[in-house]
């Protein structure tokens, strides 16, 4: 080849069309990439200048995921913090709910109810984590959010622990006593007697009788306690029938009326059948030894236990016009029941029965009471549950633990605990939404500053692409034009082979 000898004009052209296809290659290059500089070879100091640009919007874009991730576990710990302000203004409620009742059942109720909130604000504060970080569930949860390439810049969200509500760090509400039940009974009996006043009636004097005289003494007697009442006309001591009733019907436990027709004075007892009442008269005053009326020895009265069907007015405890009572450990009147002639055993059982925390039983004359909160049954009547002549109060009591929603003060302090908790809670969600701000500008912040990244390092290695197009156009004329030149030079040529022809 290199005997063969080309012209200035050949070589040259040749050579030009070289170089047109060279750029044409390049140019084709940067059309398919997009790329101007695609290697070191194109241009060293754009390359790795946009490599580094690059390295660092792809570790900036990593780190913009686990912000992401960060934002939505603050999120799921925001969220839990809202549903759980919810629960402890439902709890608030509750206690002023029980606030505005007396009865102390009720307000056990209330207790019960507010326990069942604290449970489900410990479930719900479980429940609020993301991927295994739960911001509300204490020591361990800590979220630290990285926002540059070697974690000098960074933020740490510190947990709270609501999964225990009674936590001083924390809510600081504690499971409310809900008391525990009791139980009490009383017996209902009956029985009555006869004491004959011949010849009296209810104004006549008592020395009208032949076998009594002032300064005898009338005993009434339970065989452990005695009662006495003088004959006579002073202060304190019986003149009159009617003095005798009055004296008789002070003596609690016991009733007793005159009839004038029968001259006789019935005493009617409601007194434990164990107890035997005696009436007697002696002669400390010159009369004769009575049995309490005109006959000989002493009039006995020993009650029995009484049935469902018997009407409670039998009983000396109770009689036709009497109220009875049944109200709670902080006085709420629970029921109230007016007795009548018609009011039975099974009357008495239904009222209590229809009490809310209260039940009752009535079996061989005795009424067994389960009570879940404190109850009193009390009556109008003093004689009213009386077992013996010592005994003053006839009161039924049940006494039960109380809840921690008994007391109006223990409801108020309650009150000002759930109040902290909120406070405790707004402070919270506080620092929550400022973290939470933090994170989201950082991450926007971010995500601008990869955009610029790229956008440098595409400037110094993307291609226009409109101007490359204009190169390959342009190179493709060049091409056609430098193919011509060549053409037209071996023309040149040719025709001085034409001076041999």
């Amino acid at each position: 080849m290199s005997d063969i000898v080309l012209s200035s004009a050949v070589r040259d052209n040749l050579l030009s069309l070289k170089n047109t296809a060279k750029l044409q290659s390049t140019t084709q290059n940067r059309l398919a990439t997009g790329l101007k500089v695609n290697s070191a070879l194109d241009n060293p100091n754009s390359f790795f200048t946009a490599a580094g640009l690059n390295d660092r919007a792809s570790d900036l874009t990593n780190l913009l995921d686990n912000m992401g991730q960060a934002v939505q576990t603050i999120k799921a710990a925001d969220k839990g913090i809202t549903s759980i302000t919810k629960l402890v203004e439902s709890a608030k409620a509750i206690a002023n709910q029980a606030l505005q009742t007396q009865s102390e059942f009720q307000r056990k109720t209330y207790a019960e109810q507010y326990n069942e909130i604290l449970e489900q604000i410990e479930d719900l504060a479980r429940d609020s984590d993301y991927k295994g970080k739960n911001l509300l569930a204490g020591a361990g949860n800590e979220l630290q959010v990285i926002f540059n390439e070697d974690s000098t810049s960074n933020l740490t969200v510190h947990p709270v622990d609501y999964t225990d509500t009674s936590l001083s760090t924390g809510l600081s509400l504690s499971d409310l006593g809900t008391g525990a039940g009791a139980t009490s009974a009383f017996t209902l009996a009956a029985g009555s007697t006869t004491i004959d006043l011949t010849g009296l009636q209810a104004s006549s004097k008592l020395t009208d009788l032949a076998s009594w005289a002032d300064g005898d003494v009338v005993t009434v007697s339970d065989g452990t306690t005695s009662k006495t009442f003088t004959v006579g006309s002073g202060t304190g001591e019986i003149e009159t029938v009617q003095d005798y009733i009055n004296a008789l019907n002070d003596l609690q436990g016991v009733k007793a009326s005159f009839d004038e027709t029968t001259d006789q004075i019935t005493i009617v007892s409601g007194m434990d059948p164990a107890v035997t009442l005696s009436v007697s008269k002696d002669n400390a005053g010159g009369g004769t030894a009575t049995n309490g009326g005109v006959g000989t020895g002493t009039t006995t009265l020993t009650t029995t236990v009484m049935t469902a069907a018997a009407s409670l007015s039998d009983s000396g405890g109770f009689k036709v016009g009497d109220t009875l009572y049944i109200t709670d450990g902080n006085g709420y009147e629970a029921a109230s029941l007016e007795i009548d002639e018609d009011t039975t055993v099974s009357d008495l059982v239904s009222l209590i029965k229809g009490v809310k925390g209260l039940d009752a039983n009535f079996a061989s004359g005795s009424v067994s009471l389960i009570g879940d909160v404190s109850f009193d049954i009390t009556s109008s009547n003093k004689d009213f549950n009386i077992d013996r002549l010592a005994t003053t109060d006839g009161t039924v009591k049940l006494t039960a633990t109380d809840s921690d929603f008994a007391a109006d003060t223990d409801i108020e302090r309650i009150l000002q605990s759930i109040n902290a908790a909120l406070d405790e809670l707004r402070s919270s969600a506080g620092n929550l939404g400022t973290s939470l701000s933090t994170v989201q500008i950082r991450t926007d912040f971010t995500s601008e500053l990869i955009n610029t990244l790229e956008v440098g390092a595409g400037a110094l290695t993307i291609a226009d692409m409109n101007e490359e197009g204009a190169n390959m156009l342009a190179l493709q004329t060049r091409q056609q034009l430098s193919s011509t030149a060549l053409s037209l030079a071996n023309q040149a040529e040719q025709s001085v082979l034409s001076l041999f022809g």
